[in-house]
Protein backbone atom coordinates (compact mmCIF):
# COMPACT_ATOMS: atom_id res chain seq x y z
CA UNK A 1 0.00 0.00 0.00
CA UNK A 2 1.26 3.48 -0.91
CA UNK A 3 2.59 5.59 1.95
CA UNK A 4 1.94 8.78 0.01
CA UNK A 5 -0.61 11.21 1.35
CA UNK A 6 -1.07 12.83 -2.06
CA UNK A 7 -0.25 11.59 -5.56
CA UNK A 8 -0.56 13.81 -8.64
CA UNK A 9 0.10 12.73 -12.22
CA UNK A 10 0.03 14.92 -15.32
CA UNK A 11 -1.75 17.92 -13.80
CA UNK A 12 -2.61 20.62 -16.33
CA UNK A 13 -4.26 24.01 -15.79
CA UNK A 14 -5.20 26.32 -18.66
CA UNK A 15 -7.01 29.61 -19.26
CA UNK A 16 -8.46 31.14 -22.44
CA UNK A 17 -6.79 34.08 -24.18
CA UNK A 18 -7.58 35.92 -27.43
CA UNK A 19 -5.03 33.63 -29.08
CA UNK A 20 -6.36 30.35 -27.69
CA UNK A 21 -5.97 28.49 -24.41
CA UNK A 22 -2.70 28.88 -22.55
CA UNK A 23 -1.42 26.27 -20.10
CA UNK A 24 -0.08 27.70 -16.86
CA UNK A 25 0.58 24.25 -15.37
CA UNK A 26 1.95 21.84 -17.95
CA UNK A 27 1.60 18.23 -16.94
CA UNK A 28 3.40 18.12 -13.59
CA UNK A 29 3.60 15.00 -11.44
CA UNK A 30 4.69 14.56 -7.83
CA UNK A 31 3.94 12.68 -4.62
CA UNK A 32 3.78 13.93 -1.03
CA UNK A 33 3.94 11.93 2.18
CA UNK A 34 3.65 13.21 5.73
CA UNK A 35 6.60 15.47 5.08
CA UNK A 36 7.39 19.08 4.21
CA UNK A 37 7.50 19.72 0.47
CA UNK A 38 8.55 23.10 -0.90
CA UNK A 39 7.46 24.36 -4.32
CA UNK A 40 9.55 27.29 -5.51
CA UNK A 41 9.87 29.44 -8.61
CA UNK A 42 9.29 32.93 -9.92
CA UNK A 43 5.91 34.64 -9.98
CA UNK A 44 3.84 33.08 -12.75
CA UNK A 45 5.62 29.73 -12.64
CA UNK A 46 2.42 27.86 -11.70
CA UNK A 47 3.06 27.29 -7.99
CA UNK A 48 -0.17 28.75 -6.63
CA UNK A 49 -2.25 27.30 -9.45
CA UNK A 50 -0.96 23.87 -8.49
CA UNK A 51 -2.12 24.31 -4.89
CA UNK A 52 -5.52 25.65 -5.95
CA UNK A 53 -6.00 22.84 -8.48
CA UNK A 54 -5.48 20.24 -5.74
CA UNK A 55 -8.36 21.78 -3.80
CA UNK A 56 -10.38 22.17 -7.02
CA UNK A 57 -10.64 25.92 -6.52
CA UNK A 58 -10.05 26.82 -10.17
CA UNK A 59 -13.35 27.74 -11.75
CA UNK A 60 -14.44 28.40 -15.33
CA UNK A 61 -13.12 29.67 -17.66
CA UNK A 62 -10.10 27.97 -16.12
CA UNK A 63 -9.78 24.30 -16.97
CA UNK A 64 -8.04 21.52 -15.03
CA UNK A 65 -7.15 18.05 -16.30
CA UNK A 66 -5.25 15.36 -14.45
CA UNK A 67 -4.54 11.68 -14.99
CA UNK A 68 -4.39 10.95 -11.28
CA UNK A 69 -4.96 13.05 -8.17
CA UNK A 70 -5.39 10.81 -5.13
CA UNK A 71 -5.48 12.09 -1.56
CA UNK A 72 -5.42 9.54 1.28
CA UNK A 73 -6.78 6.89 -1.08
CA UNK A 74 -9.56 9.12 -2.43
CA UNK A 75 -9.70 10.16 -6.09
CA UNK A 76 -10.07 13.94 -5.93
CA UNK A 77 -10.39 14.22 -9.69
CA UNK A 78 -13.66 12.29 -9.65
CA UNK A 79 -15.29 14.24 -6.81
CA UNK A 80 -18.06 16.78 -7.36
CA UNK A 81 -18.09 20.23 -5.78
CA UNK A 82 -20.45 18.96 -3.09
CA UNK A 83 -18.20 15.96 -2.35
CA UNK A 84 -15.15 18.26 -2.05
CA UNK A 85 -16.68 20.37 0.73
CA UNK A 86 -15.98 17.88 3.56
CA UNK A 87 -12.37 17.66 2.35
CA UNK A 88 -11.60 21.37 2.04
CA UNK A 89 -10.71 22.78 5.40
CA UNK A 90 -11.32 19.57 7.34
CA UNK A 91 -8.74 17.32 5.63
CA UNK A 92 -6.82 19.71 3.37
CA UNK A 93 -6.36 23.31 4.49
CA UNK A 94 -4.81 26.23 2.64
CA UNK A 95 -3.20 29.34 4.14
CA UNK A 96 -3.45 32.22 1.68
CA UNK A 97 -0.91 34.99 1.13
CA UNK A 98 -2.40 38.00 2.90
CA UNK A 99 -4.78 37.80 5.87
CA UNK A 100 -6.32 41.17 4.99
CA UNK A 101 -7.97 39.54 1.98
CA UNK A 102 -8.76 36.21 3.64
CA UNK A 103 -10.38 37.25 6.93
CA UNK A 104 -13.97 38.48 7.04
CA UNK A 105 -13.87 42.08 8.36
CA UNK A 106 -17.28 41.90 10.07
CA UNK A 107 -16.82 38.63 12.00
CA UNK A 108 -14.74 38.33 15.15
CA UNK A 109 -11.51 36.36 15.16
CA UNK A 110 -12.92 33.69 17.48
CA UNK A 111 -16.02 33.10 15.37
CA UNK A 112 -13.97 32.82 12.20
CA UNK A 113 -11.58 30.28 13.70
CA UNK A 114 -14.48 28.26 15.11
CA UNK A 115 -16.43 28.26 11.85
CA UNK A 116 -14.64 25.19 10.49
CA UNK A 117 -15.59 23.24 13.61
CA UNK A 118 -19.21 24.34 13.27
CA UNK A 119 -19.29 23.14 9.67
CA UNK A 120 -17.40 19.87 10.03
CA UNK A 121 -18.25 18.72 13.58
CA UNK A 122 -21.21 18.54 15.95
CA UNK A 123 -19.40 20.14 18.89
CA UNK A 124 -21.34 22.36 21.28
CA UNK A 125 -20.69 26.11 21.29
CA UNK A 126 -18.81 25.92 24.61
CA UNK A 127 -16.54 23.15 23.33
CA UNK A 128 -15.83 25.07 20.13
CA UNK A 129 -14.90 28.11 22.19
CA UNK A 130 -12.45 26.05 24.26
CA UNK A 131 -10.85 24.64 21.12
CA UNK A 132 -10.53 28.13 19.64
CA UNK A 133 -8.74 29.46 22.74
CA UNK A 134 -6.37 26.48 22.78
CA UNK A 135 -5.64 26.96 19.08
CA UNK A 136 -4.82 30.64 19.59
CA UNK A 137 -2.45 29.63 22.37
CA UNK A 138 -0.88 27.02 20.06
CA UNK A 139 0.01 29.72 17.53
CA UNK A 140 1.63 31.78 20.31
CA UNK A 141 -0.99 34.51 20.66
CA UNK A 142 -0.98 36.15 24.08
CA UNK A 143 -4.27 36.86 25.83
CA UNK A 144 -6.30 34.60 23.49
CA UNK A 145 -9.59 35.37 25.25
CA UNK A 146 -9.24 39.04 24.32
CA UNK A 147 -7.97 38.41 20.79
CA UNK A 148 -10.90 36.07 20.07
CA UNK A 149 -13.24 39.05 20.52
CA UNK A 150 -11.35 41.34 18.14
CA UNK A 151 -12.11 42.05 14.49
CA UNK A 152 -9.45 41.56 11.77
CA UNK A 153 -8.74 45.31 11.41
CA UNK A 154 -7.79 45.41 15.10
CA UNK A 155 -4.84 43.01 14.76
CA UNK A 156 -1.40 43.42 13.18
CA UNK A 157 -0.30 41.69 9.98
CA UNK A 158 1.76 39.13 11.88
CA UNK A 159 -1.08 38.34 14.26
CA UNK A 160 -3.50 38.17 11.33
CA UNK A 161 -1.32 35.52 9.70
CA UNK A 162 -1.19 33.54 12.96
CA UNK A 163 -4.99 33.73 13.10
CA UNK A 164 -5.16 32.38 9.54
CA UNK A 165 -2.90 29.49 10.54
CA UNK A 166 -5.13 28.80 13.55
CA UNK A 167 -8.19 28.76 11.27
CA UNK A 168 -6.58 26.23 8.94
CA UNK A 169 -5.20 23.96 11.68
CA UNK A 170 -8.14 23.80 14.08
CA UNK A 171 -9.95 21.04 12.09
CA UNK A 172 -6.70 19.00 12.36
CA UNK A 173 -6.21 18.42 8.60
CA UNK A 174 -3.84 15.84 7.15
CA UNK A 175 -2.37 18.28 4.63
CA UNK A 176 -1.62 22.00 4.88
CA UNK A 177 -0.98 24.02 1.72
CA UNK A 178 0.77 27.27 2.67
CA UNK A 179 0.82 29.70 -0.27
CA UNK A 180 3.43 32.40 0.37
CA UNK A 181 2.34 32.52 4.04
CA UNK A 182 4.83 35.24 4.97
CA UNK A 183 4.92 37.41 1.83
CA UNK A 184 3.00 40.26 3.51
CA UNK A 185 5.17 40.25 6.65
CA UNK A 186 8.44 41.95 7.51
CA UNK A 187 11.51 39.78 7.94
CA UNK A 188 11.46 39.92 11.74
CA UNK A 189 8.00 38.30 11.79
CA UNK A 190 8.46 35.85 8.89
CA UNK A 191 10.59 33.39 10.81
CA UNK A 192 8.24 33.48 13.82
CA UNK A 193 5.26 32.55 11.64
CA UNK A 194 7.16 29.80 9.82
CA UNK A 195 8.43 28.40 13.11
CA UNK A 196 4.81 28.15 14.29
CA UNK A 197 3.78 26.34 11.09
CA UNK A 198 6.75 23.99 11.40
CA UNK A 199 6.01 23.30 15.06
CA UNK A 200 2.37 22.44 14.33
CA UNK A 201 3.25 20.26 11.33
CA UNK A 202 5.72 18.23 13.39
CA UNK A 203 3.42 17.99 16.42
CA UNK A 204 0.40 16.85 14.41
CA UNK A 205 2.23 14.59 11.93
CA UNK A 206 0.78 16.40 8.92
CA UNK A 207 1.97 16.88 5.37
CA UNK A 208 3.01 20.40 4.30
CA UNK A 209 3.18 21.96 0.85
CA UNK A 210 5.01 25.28 1.23
CA UNK A 211 4.71 27.49 -1.86
CA UNK A 212 7.25 30.29 -2.07
CA UNK A 213 9.60 32.27 -4.30
CA UNK A 214 12.26 32.30 -1.54
CA UNK A 215 14.62 29.38 -2.13
CA UNK A 216 16.65 29.79 1.04
CA UNK A 217 13.54 30.02 3.21
CA UNK A 218 12.11 26.83 1.71
CA UNK A 219 15.43 25.04 2.08
CA UNK A 220 15.35 25.85 5.81
CA UNK A 221 11.83 24.60 6.49
CA UNK A 222 11.29 21.74 4.02
CA UNK A 223 12.50 18.19 3.46
CA UNK A 224 12.19 18.19 -0.35
CA UNK A 225 11.96 20.89 -3.01
CA UNK A 226 10.30 21.05 -6.43
CA UNK A 227 11.51 23.90 -8.64
CA UNK A 228 8.92 25.16 -11.14
CA UNK A 229 9.43 27.28 -14.23
CA UNK A 230 6.78 28.20 -16.82
CA UNK A 231 4.34 25.62 -15.49
CA UNK A 232 6.76 22.71 -15.35
CA UNK A 233 8.85 21.03 -12.66
CA UNK A 234 12.42 21.48 -13.83
CA UNK A 235 14.18 20.05 -10.78
CA UNK A 236 13.44 17.96 -7.69
CA UNK A 237 15.90 17.54 -4.86
CA UNK A 238 16.33 17.13 -1.13
CA UNK A 239 16.31 20.50 0.62
CA UNK A 240 19.81 19.92 1.97
CA UNK A 241 21.06 19.45 -1.60
CA UNK A 242 19.58 22.66 -3.02
CA UNK A 243 22.97 24.33 -3.36
CA UNK A 244 24.07 21.36 -5.50
CA UNK A 245 21.23 21.90 -7.99
CA UNK A 246 22.14 20.99 -11.56
CA UNK A 247 19.41 22.62 -13.66
CA UNK A 248 20.46 26.00 -15.14
CA UNK A 249 17.20 27.64 -14.02
CA UNK A 250 17.70 26.63 -10.38
CA UNK A 251 21.34 27.65 -10.54
CA UNK A 252 20.27 31.00 -11.97
CA UNK A 253 17.77 31.58 -9.15
CA UNK A 254 20.39 30.75 -6.55
CA UNK A 255 22.98 33.01 -8.18
CA UNK A 256 20.50 35.91 -8.27
CA UNK A 257 19.79 35.65 -4.54
CA UNK A 258 21.72 38.23 -2.49
CA UNK A 259 23.51 37.16 0.68
CA UNK A 260 23.85 39.07 3.94
CA UNK A 261 27.57 39.63 3.25
CA UNK A 262 27.01 40.43 -0.45
CA UNK A 263 30.12 41.73 -2.20
CA UNK A 264 28.96 41.64 -5.84
CA UNK A 265 28.27 45.05 -7.35
CA UNK A 266 25.56 43.65 -9.64
CA UNK A 267 23.42 40.55 -9.16
CA UNK A 268 23.31 38.27 -12.22
CA UNK A 269 20.20 38.17 -14.40
CA UNK A 270 18.66 34.84 -15.38
CA UNK A 271 19.83 33.73 -18.81
CA UNK A 272 16.69 31.95 -20.01
CA UNK A 273 18.28 30.80 -23.25
CA UNK A 274 20.39 28.26 -21.35
CA UNK A 275 17.42 26.03 -20.61
CA UNK A 276 15.09 26.83 -23.52
CA UNK A 277 13.26 23.68 -24.50
CA UNK A 278 14.31 21.67 -21.45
Amino acid sequence: MSQNLLEVENLRVSFPTPHGRVEVVKGISFALGRERLGIVGESGSGKSMTGRAILKLIKAPGRVSVDKMVFAGENLGALSERQMRPIRGARISMVMQDPKFSLNPVITVGDQIGEALKVHTSLRRRDIRERVIKMLEAVHINDPERVAELYPHQVSGGMGQRIMIAMMLIPEPDLLIADEPTSALDVSVQNQVLDIIDEQIRTRGMGLMLISHDLNLVARYCDRILVMNAGQVVESCAAVDLQKATHPYTQGLLAATPTIDESRETLPVLDRTTWAGT
